[in-house]
Formats: structure tokens, C-alpha cells, sequence
């Protein structure tokens, strides 16, 4: 009799460590990152669905992130349909030495700014901050970067003075990023979770994250930064690192 209690104890031990075991595994870990830089960053033009390659400092940040992801081993990768997000991609994968299809999606791109793609900044954020009752684009700026304007105001603010009506604002970009970023970790989780590269875009990142914050974000994201999400079992989204620019330097580390 005690040999059979004791092999039922042992039974039990089993199938509870093997449950406890499936828990923690159906953890999902979204390393989402946003692009290298872009011919139109560097002469800083609007690029929201409009596209341009990525500069050689760009695809260099690519591959150093790359390299800093390399004891990271990614069961997906994801990124937006646009070049910009599929070339970086492609290029950490390659870098980090991991093979993987990369997926892409409509769903991650960029916000959309209608008549302002590809014109200068100031163009697009000087009618946004007098929107705002600021003087210019500089002072809005400045209070973006101390977290006294949200994001979502701003992104708001281009849709209401973008004249053709093509501009996204902020809650038709967090909704599309947030279904997206979903659909991609419960993929993960089915297939016993684990850690998946996304590629996407400065605002559009944002713009899905701030809500999930405790404090806003100040000022955007770095080219080839890490936001790193938790998914966990129950379906809840913890952001654990937002614009984490350490995986870059790591990478760089390496180069020396």
C-alpha cells in the first residue's frame, strides 16, 4: 500500500511539474523594434507609409542590433510590409545568424499622414503644435521630450489639420498595432511561446505601448531600439523595456 500511495505522490509530482512547466513555457517575449535609419530620416522628411531604403548607418545599427540579439533565439520574426521594416529584419536575422521566413504585415506599419508623406517635419508638425496652441513645432517638441504632451494628442492633432483625411489618428493606429501584436503572440504562445523579433515603426510602437505605460513617453523611439513585451498566460501585454538601445551597444561591443 505504500509503495502504490508513493507512486501515486510521484504521479501527481509529475503531471503538477509538467503543468507548471507549460505555464511558465507559454510565456511570450516581443523584442518589437523599430527600423534602422532612412534617407528620409536623415534629411527629416515625414515617412509614414511612404518608404525609403535604410542609410549605411542604418543598416550598421541593423546589423549591430543583430549581433547584440545573438543568445536570443526567436521562434518568428514579423515586421510591416514596408522596405524599411523588412530590409532591418531581415538584416538582424542575418547578423545574429538565424535562419527565419520573416512574416509581414499591414497591420505594423507606420502611422499614415496623408498629404504631409515625405514633406519636412516642421511642414507637418508646425500646424500640428499651433493645432496645439503652440507657437511652433519647436516648443511642441520640447514638451513632448518632458512628458507634458501625450503622444496621442499630437497624433490627434496631424489627423485634424491633414486635409485629405488619409491621416491616421492615434486610435486607429494603437487599435490596428495592438490586434496585430495579438495575433502574433497567441501564434507564439500556440506553439509553446518563446521569444519573437518585431519590426515596426517609431510612432506607430508608441502609439500601441503608451497606454500600457505608468508614465508617458518622452520624445521618440531610436533607430533599431528594442521595446520588449511580455505576453503572459492569461493575455495581459507588461512592457518590460521601452526604446532599449543596450541590445546596439552590445553589438557594437563585439565589433571592438
Amino acid at each position: 500500500m505504500k509503495i502504490k500511495k508513493f507512486i501515486k505522490l510521484v504521479s501527481l509530482s509529475v503531471i503538477l511539474s509538467a503543468s507548471i512547466a507549460q505555464t511558465f513555457a507559454a510565456d511570450v517575449n516581443l523584442y518589437v523594434t523599430r527600423h534602422g535609419k532612412t534617407m528620409f530620416n536623415n534629411v527629416h522628411r515625414a515617412q509614414g507609409w511612404s518608404d525609403t531604403p535604410l542609410t549605411k548607418p542604418g543598416i550598421e545599427v541593423a546589423e549591430q542590433l543583430g549581433r547584440g540579439l545573438k543568445d536570443v533565439n526567436f521562434i518568428a520574426a514579423y515586421s510591416s510590409d514596408l522596405g524599411r521594416a523588412r530590409q532591418t529584419a531581415r538584416i538582424v536575422l542575418d547578423s545574429k545568424g538565424q535562419s527565419l521566413p520573416v512574416n509581414e504585415m499591414e497591420a505594423l506599419r507606420e502611422t499614415c499622414f496623408g498629404e504631409y508623406e515625405g514633406d519636412l517635419d516642421p511642414n507637418m508638425w508646425g500646424p500640428a503644435g499651433k493645432h496645439l496652441g503652440y507657437p511652433s513645432h519647436k516648443e511642441l517638441m520640447e514638451d513632448f521630450g518632458k512628458g507634458k504632451i501625450r503622444l496621442n494628442k499630437i497624433m490627434d492633432a496631424i489627423a485634424a489639420v491633414e486635409k485629405s483625411g488619409e491621416a491616421e489618428d492615434y486610435k486607429t493606429v494603437k487599435t490596428r498595432m495592438q490586434t496585430a501584436l495579438k495575433v502574433i503572440a497567441e501564434s507564439a504562445k500556440a506553439n509553446g511561446g518563446g521569444d519573437v523579433l518585431v519590426v515596426s515603426h517609431g510612432m506607430a510602437i508608441t502609439a500601441m505601448v503608451e497606454e500600457w505605460l505608468d508614465t508617458p513617453v518622452k520624445g521618440g523611439l531610436g533607430n533599431a531600439s528594442v521595446t520588449k513585451i511580455r505576453y503572459t498566460d492569461d493575455g495581459k501585454f507588461i512592457v518590460e523595456s521601452l526604446g532599449d538601445m543596450s541590445y546596439v551597444e552590445k553589438g557594437k561591443a563585439l565589433d571592438k
